[in-house]
């Protein structure tokens, strides 16, 4: 906590956030992006913050939060990405009270969200506050909360980056990564297949064409698409899993006339989600006497950035000059939105406070600690690339 006076902010304010966003739930529904309380998040916790803090914002087309300072023609831009939507309260008990811990570490703020998206959405904030406050910035610095979060597609990055007409150079997905640097992470395709068949009564099985016996041979066909030349230093094999499977109709004593799968392909840096949708729909046409379709679903772009590049040296001379030590990397499995910021020529990685092993867990929480230092250096990263 020693490094707190090179905020703006105090460490019990930023605590104060953090509880305050838990107590807000905006879950993942059905609704994705336009659920109500996603919505009302930003609306009702961000934006009167930024308001207060005197810096200029608007909101896009999806609701995205997008506050710019610095100057518009610059070869430099900054994005800092947060995220509104978290993965439901499930199981895990007083969700929402947003609790203080008294204990080692500063304590601790307890509630659904806060070691993934809500806690690191608070130390961004509190260095955006303090870089607008006390920093003559000569590059453009973007702050965004995305509607998004939970929800496996770009919709939302591909939003706010045609509302600020901008690419950024360099962006950071505020995301608790125990404060480690994503060097890489995989892409995801989702592919959905659905499986028609002919119902009949299953007392005479053979006058229909049985969906799932098709499923079943779908599955076995799709397992064996073969993937094991695909690997990465980092990132491993590429995997093919499938995650979800329906049939109907929903009556008893009836052959099924239809299944519906989805396939989750997930992505190394350079492969093209065609491609491989192809080949899992290629896999899947069974032929007569069932019919198949095979769909492109949501996908999100693989992520991978140079250990010698731009945003690692703005990164690791940021918590220098923060008197920080530098942050470890690693390579994730999961797919977020940096991939697409890397798609369109920046580079982009996941960083923030918050422990990932903590993610939809039961007892969701960040340290004090955590989250102090993630905003110094968050702030680090401002000055010395922007200044």
């Amino acid at each position: 906590m020693n490094s707190t006076p090179k905020l703006g902010v105090s460490p019990a304010e930023i605590l104060q956030w953090a509880q305050a966003f838990v107590r807000h739930p905006s879950p993942q529904t059905e609704r994705f992006e336009y659920e109500p309380q996603v919505q009302s998040f930003i609306g009702e916790q961000v934006v009167p913050l930024v308001e207060k803090f005197g810096l200029p914002l608007r909101r896009d087309r999806m609701g995205n939060l997008i506050v710019e300072i610095g100057p518009e023609r610059t070869d430099r831009s900054l994005m800092l990405m947060a995220y509104a939507m978290t993965h439901p309260a499930n199981r895990m008990v007083n969700a929402f009270a947003g609790e203080f811990i008294d204990g080692p570490d500063g304590g601790f703020v307890r509630g659904r969200g806060v070691s993934e998206q809500k806690g690191s959405l608070a130390a961004a904030l509190a260095a955006v506050k303090t870089a607008a406050d006390r920093l003559a910035l000569k590059g453009r610095l973007i702050f965004t909360v995305s509607t998004a979060g939970e929800t496996g597609r770009h919709d939302a990055a591909i939003s706010i980056c045609e509302a600020a007409e901008l690419n950024p150079k360099l962006t950071i997905i505020v995301i608790g990564t125990t404060s480690r640097v994503a060097l890489g992470n995989k892409g995801r395709v989702d592919v959905l297949v659905t499986v028609n068949g002919k119902a009949s009564h299953s007392s005479t099985p053979w006058v229909g064409v049985n969906a799932i016996e098709g499923a079943r041979m779908v599955l076995e066909r799709v397992a064996a698409v073969d993937v094991s030349g695909l690997g990465h230093p980092g990132l491993g094999q590429a995997t093919i899993t499938p995650t979800a499977m329906r049939s109907w109709p929903e009556a008893t004593h009836t052959v099924q006339d239809e299944v519906r799968l989805v396939f989750d392909r997930r992505l190394l840096p350079g492969d093209d989600p065609q491609a491989a949708f192809a080949a899992i729909a290629a896999a899947a046409d069974i032929g007569a006497p069932w019919d198949v379709k095979s769909e492109l679903g949501p996908f999100m772009y693989p992520a991978e950035i140079p250990t010698d590049g731009t945003l690692m040296r703005a990164i690791n001379h940021g918590c220098q000059r923060m008197g920080l030590p530098r942050p470890a990397t690693f390579y994730s499995h999961g797919a977020l939105d940096s991939g697409y910021f890397c798609f369109k020529g920046g580079e982009a990685a996941m960083w923030g406070p918050g422990a990932i092993e903590q993610w939809h867990s039961e007892d969701e929480r960040i340290s004090g600690r955590d989250l102090i230092e993630g905003a110094v250096s968050y702030f680090g990263l401002i000055e010395e690339y922007l200044c």
